[in-house]
């Protein structure tokens, strides 16, 4: 199994990775060997990944940064970096590679103190492995100053450095730094690939599989989730259903209420678990004992702490209200499929008695209205706006059409 297996639906990037990593390869065993360096190189000090979501544009980074990390013996006789199964390999894929470090948004943005000791890093020679690699998984919620930083960083690497940054969009990264940057976009991988992956590599069962790569329409990590998690595929089922609650204001009130609850309880019950050992793990790291007092001058370490933890919280939360509405959208998207007589695939054939009904009883300008109303919630979430008044105007237009 090499590390490129789980890019799913993505041949072309593979195929210009693998060539990459090859010459980066051969760039390290000319150093080593005090030769000449190939003339000719695929080989470059930053990426840039892009792509919709779902599509794994991390995933393609951290499996590059893998191959990069790759120690296997059989590259000597020929073999491609990126064999998966040896221990730079296997640590840079779990995230535990000395010489791979991982930069992810833990709020809204990737502040200028998230990348500071980052950066610094990036000027050093790798500590054991072949190459010192940075992976910025959300290239577009770096802030003005964290951006520059990156910038500085970029423009003059250490010999031995690369950068992989992730984001939607070349327009979501500054244009200073991306025109540093060697560009790959991914596509959104093909349903039918994904309920495959779904099947070989997790044992699902081929409608479910195939349901939830329908459901999700093409995002990978989506679609495992809902094969796997019973309590996923319950929730999803509740959002399906808010289209049908809103005949009057009560209702649209109560399905915003319960829409973002949903969602706080999501970040709540994730939140429980990660912060809890953090901060066990930073008490014994400062010398408190098991149960008992902190010790002197510690006490602000433990509350910078605590504000990333409340920024991760209300991040996971608009992330999970963001899933939601990523369904919602898909709803009306079948709603005004039915009404416009179009041969697309329905994503929501779960719900198609509700569809039906739907599209029976509105007109395909009232469901375009619908949509917009959606985007319109995203948008308000991403300026800040409370969830819930955001949710509850959302509400309220579904209802109005």
């Amino acid at each position: 199994m090499s590390v490129w297996d789980d890019l799913v639906g993505q041949e072309k990037v593979c195929e210009q990775l693998e060539a990459a990593a090859r010459d980066a390869d051969a760039l390290v065993t000319a150093a080593a060997a005090d030769t000449p360096p190939p003339e000719a190189s695929k080989m470059t000090h930053a990426w840039l990944f892009t792509g919709p979501p779902g599509a794994g544009r991390t995933q393609a980074a951290r499996a590059f940064a893998a191959a990069l990390q790759c120690v296997s013996p059989d590259r000597a006789l020929g073999g491609a970096p990126g064999c998966g199964f040896c221990d730079g390999c296997h640590t840079a894929l779990i995230g535990t590679h000395a010489d791979v470090t991982t930069v992810a948004a833990v709020g809204t943005q990737i502040l200028a103190d998230d990348m500071r000791d980052t950066v610094r890093k990036s000027f050093t020679s790798p500590a054991n492995g072949r190459w010192q690699v940075i992976l910025v998984e959300d290239a577009e919620r770096l802030n003005e100053k964290s951006a520059n930083a990156v910038l500085k960083a970029v423009e003059e690497p250490a010999p031995r450095t690369v950068w992989l940054l992730c984001a939607p969009s070349l327009e979501d990264v500054l244009p200073t730094i991306r025109s540093r940057c060697r560009h790959l976009n991914l596509r959104t991988p093909p349903v039918e690939a994904v309920a495959d992956m779904l099947m070989r590599r997790d044992g699902i069962e081929p409608e479910i599989a195939a349901a939830a790569a329908r459901a999700t329409q093409g995002h990978v990590d989506r679609a495992r989730r809902l094969a796997t998690d019973e309590g996923a595929r319950a929730r999803r089922a509740a959002v399906l259903k808010l289209p049908l609650r809103l005949d009057d204001i009560g209702g649209c009130l109560r399905a915003a209420q319960e829409l973002v609850d949903a969602a706080t309880d999501d970040s709540k019950q994730l939140a429980e678990e990660i912060d809890a050992k953090e901060t066990e793990e930073m008490k014994a790291a400062l010398g408190a004992a098991q149960g008992g007092r902190m010790p002197r001058g510690t006490a602000g370490v433990i509350k910078e702490l605590e504000d990333k933890q409340k920024r991760r919280r209300t991040r996971t939360q608009r992330d999970s209200l963001d899933q939601a509405l990523t369904d919602l959208t898909g709803f009306y998207r079948d709603v005004l499929a039915l009404q416009l007589g179009s041969r697309v695939a329905l994503a929501n054939t779960d719900a198609e008695d509700a569809l039906e009904r739907l599209a029976r009883g509105s007109t395909p300008e009232a469901t375009l209205r619908r949509i917009e109303a959606i985007a319109a919630c995203r948008d308000a979430l991403d300026r800040n706006v409370a969830p819930l008044l955001a949710v509850e105007a959302m509400t309220m237009a579904l209802r109005a059409g």
